[in-house]
């Protein structure tokens, strides 16, 4: 394992000084250390992390660049960071840990959980089309206020009642935003806690994750 604080090389003028990559990586993966420093040339870059494990042995782990806008916190080895779109990863595990338990089944209507889901020509709605974004719900709409996004209610009974924007099972469409209350909610039925509670539970906790 090579230890190393390196300047990622010519750094645009946007920059005080040179940024240095932090952290440690087996020699055999050079390349992608290389690969990350080069994610630093883009002037908008502003800070990153990739920590990288092969048959439970940490074989990189590499840190860079400022946590906030202004510049002025460094990123270290334990920054807390937006998931965003990776925390599909945790809810979907999370469902299919409740498949593994039978609790769900993938081929059963969602409806059987979540009657309300039922309208609008959802009723044969697969759980296996909403984990793979193939239940034709993308997207709502109508446009609802902004506040909305964070009144769970609010959002999956609009989805609930959303008509689907293709056949379900003969499209795909990737659920951005959407899929978080979709999936989210399924695993709130049948885990009887909030999601969050859920993934927290059966995830996070056992594997010391913040």
């Amino acid at each position: 394992m090579r230890p190393f604080g390196l300047s990622s090389g010519p750094v645009p003028s946007v920059r005080s000084q040179p940024l240095q990559i932090q952290g440690h990586y087996e020699l055999q993966f050079e390349a992608v250390r290389e690969a990350f420093a080069a994610l630093f040339d883009d002037p908008q870059e502003r800070g990153a992390a990739l920590c990288i494990q092969v048959g439970g042995q940490t074989v990189i782990d590499l840190w860079a660049g400022t946590a906030d806008k202004d510049g002025a916190e460094a990123w270290h080895t334990d920054t807390i960071l937006n998931l965003f779109s990776c925390t599909k990863t945790f809810t979907s595990v999370a469902v299919l840990q409740l498949v593994e338990e039978g609790k769900l089944k993938l081929d059963e209507p969602v409806a059987r959980l979540w009657p309300e889901f039922a309208a609008a020509g959802k009723a044969s709605i697969t759980l296996r089309q909403l984990l793979c974004h193939q239940a034709g719900l993308p997207a709502l709409r109508e446009q609802l206020p902004a506040e909305a996004l964070y009144q769970w209610d609010t959002m999956t009974a609009a989805l609930a009642a959303e008509e689907p924007w293709w056949t379900p099972g003969q499209g795909h469409g990737y659920a951005a935003i959407t899929y978080g209350w979709l999936v989210g909610e399924v695993l709130r039925r049948a885990d009887s806690r909030g999601p969050g509670e859920s993934i927290a539970a059966r995830i996070s906790r056992p594997l010391g994750l913040d």
